[in-house]
């Protein structure tokens, strides 16, 4: 309520020819709120028309971690390998070993050949003995590779692999990118918050078009040229928060909860829902703080925030912003860390000159309304007489006005 009051009278104080009662302004609120209501339905049916495209953006970091992981444990010199290996032969490789897994020797010689790739079925071969390998006691293995009498690269190859573990399990990557739904409605009720949220990216300008014309009515033409670049600035900021979110943020804490619970023998089955709430709810939130320039001056002209009080308060601020970052991404990693809290620290620093500047402005304007008014003045003094002498003779002729009229 209090912080309702203060946007009212930012409303008058910005058009203090057309002040309006207190019922007049809730309902100029709650034509504010239909508009937006309005604006996210139409948007959140457009992105449903693209559900697919946005699961198969949301769902990229989270086989970019499974890509990252794996490609760590390859061994990637060609004095480690014979052949060359990467991701995507390696997950073909377990493909085509898991499928020749039923045939006897003689048939998955001829199954191997037909592939007419000896590449690949030279890795296939390699995901069989190394698997069979892991089963063996470690002092065992090497009685057991001598047993096989394998050639020498593909010994080598399974050698150096059951070094690395790049694991060779088929489902490992489909769980992580399939994911599960557990109730029947899940993956339709997935589907509209996700339209909801893409739906709050893509309307983000007119929303907060509709905020500032409820905030700041009545502006002058040259005001509302302002508000556009004003607006544009908002939604860059709004928008460069999300994609750093999703570009550089999000993996990295992706990776962290997936190293945490391998680290715990706990299979990484994430739910699609949990998953797809968790990563909105991440780059939205990096999106809104990026709008801390835009927060600020809105609070700066409320009255509620001054240039004194934020420079006074920096080291305050800091230290919250560290804990607020350590608190949405809780990873031991301090580059995760300073990922979020450098910027925050940087758009902190542009909202004290924001402030300042506000508050020269506000001065120099000051400055030039009270030149004005004296220069008014003096246009209306007769010559030799001074302010004061004016102002008595006003007084003057006022109580004479007032006899005569008794």
């Amino acid at each position: 309520m209090f912080l309702l009051k203060k946007v009212i009278q930012l409303r008058e104080s910005s058009h203090p020819d057309h002040e309006k009662p207190f019922l007049e302004h809730l309902e100029d609120l709650r034509a504010m709120i239909t508009r937006i209501v309005i604006t996210l339905l139409i948007s959140m049916v457009v992105c449903f028309a693209f559900q697919k495209q946005l699961m198969e953006v949301l769902r990229r970091p989270v086989e970019q971690v499974w890509i990252t992981q794996l490609d760590a444990k390859l061994p990637k010199s060609s004095t480690e390998i014979p052949r060359p290996l990467n991701v995507d032969i390696w997950e073909s490789a377990k493909r085509l070993e898991h499928a020749a897994s039923g045939l006897d020797d003689a048939q998955r010689e001829v199954f191997f050949k037909s592939i007419g790739d000896a590449d690949l079925a030279f890795h296939a071969r390699s995901v069989a003995l190394l698997r069979a390998l892991l089963d063996v006691p470690e002092n065992g293995r090497t009685a057991f590779l001598d047993g096989l009498d394998l050639r020498a690269d593909l010994r080598k190859q399974v050698e150096v692999l059951a070094k690395t573990m790049p694991g060779t399990d088929l489902e490992q990557r489909g769980n992580l990118k399939m994911m599960s739904a557990l109730k029947p409605t899940e993956t339709f009720m997935l589907s509209m918050k996700l339209s909801f949220y893409a739906g709050i990216v893509l309307a983000f300008p007119l929303l907060l078009l509709f905020i500032l014309q409820f905030v700041l009515p009545g502006l002058h033409r040259r005001e509302k040229h302002v508000l556009w670049p004003a607006m544009a600035v908002g939604f860059g900021l709004f928008m460069g928060g999300v994609l750093f979110a999703y570009f550089g943020v999000l993996p990295r804490a992706l990776e962290f909860f997936y190293e945490w619970s391998g680290s715990l023998g706990v299979s990484n089955d994430w739910r699609i829902g949990e998953y797809i709430s968790f990563a909105m709810q991440f780059t939205l939130l990096f999106g809104l703080a990026f709008e801390l320039p835009v927060v600020v001056m809105v609070f700066v002209k409320l009255g509620m925030l001054t240039y004194e009080t934020m420079s006074s308060t920096r080291s305050y601020a800091i230290v919250a912003i560290f804990i607020a970052a350590a608190v949405l991404t809780p990873t031991p990693d301090i580059m995760t860390l300073l990922l979020m809290a450098l910027p925050m620290i940087v758009l902190y620093e542009i909202c004290i000159w924001l402030a300042w500047l506000d508050r020269r402005n506000n001065r120099l304007d000051e400055e030039r309304e009270a030149r004005e008014r004296e220069e008014r003045l003096n246009q209306l003094l007769p010559p030799g007489c001074d302010e004061e002498d004016a102002l008595g003779s006003v007084n003057v002729d006022a109580r004479k006005d007032g006899d005569d009229r008794a």
